[in-house]
Parts: C-alpha cells; structure tokens; sequence
C-alpha cells in the first residue's frame, strides 16, 4: 500500500522507458513523507490510441488512479495529486492531458495474503 496505477496511450512509452515513469511516480510519493518507500506499488497499463477517446480523437493522456489507506487528510491528498501530476507534466510537456485521483482503501475490509 499504496497503489499507483498509471493508464496512457502506447505512444508516452516512446518517449520514456516504462520503468523510468513507474519510477518517477514512485520517488514524488515518496517525497510527500505520506508512505514507506517499500510500500509502494506502481503499475502502467499502455493502450493503443485506436481504443481510447480523447478530446474527441485520438490524443495522448496519462492518468494516475492512486488507491491508499483511508487516514489521509483532504489537503495530504491533494498535494500528492499535485505532485504527481506536476512531476508528469514536467516529464511529457507535450501531453495534453495528464490528470490523476485518489481513492482511499477501507481499513475494514482491506485485506492481504499475510493477513489471512
């Protein structure tokens, strides 16, 4: 925990390696002081221009669901969302839209293998 998982268009990964972007979203969670390095998990899921709609045509996006705990204040959360969205404009200027959401787990029903 936490999750960060980025859906873009095919053509952001020609112009930065995958692991480059996953690891850029990783250190900007990290500098927000909310998270344990080891704790964060992030996953890119590219599509194919031709399965996306955007600006009613085919347009480059990157968007950042982030999924953590529920604790956060509302001011916490959005400055993650800020830096994150800063970092990855400062990554891909040319993008024309690059937006990201949180969404916070339930400690109630949140649960994982070593858990049970």
């Amino acid at each position: 925990m936490p999750h960060f998982i980025l859906d873009c268009t095919e053509p952001i990964l020609e112009q930065k390696e995958p692991k480059e972007i996953m690891q850029e979203v990783l250190e900007t969670a990290f500098s927000t002081g909310l998270f344990v390095r080891s704790d964060i998990k992030v996953r890119l899921n590219p599509y194919p221009l031709k399965h996306s709609l955007v600006m009613e045509g085919e347009e480059d996006f990157i968007h950042v669901f982030g999924n953590i705990m529920q604790g956060r204040t509302d001011e916490q959360k959005a400055d993650l969302s800020r830096k994150i969205v800063a970092k990855l404009k400062e990554l891909f200027p040319d993008v024309p839209i690059i937006s990201m959401n949180i969404r916070d787990f339930e400690k109630a029903s949140y649960c994982k293998k070593d858990m049970v």
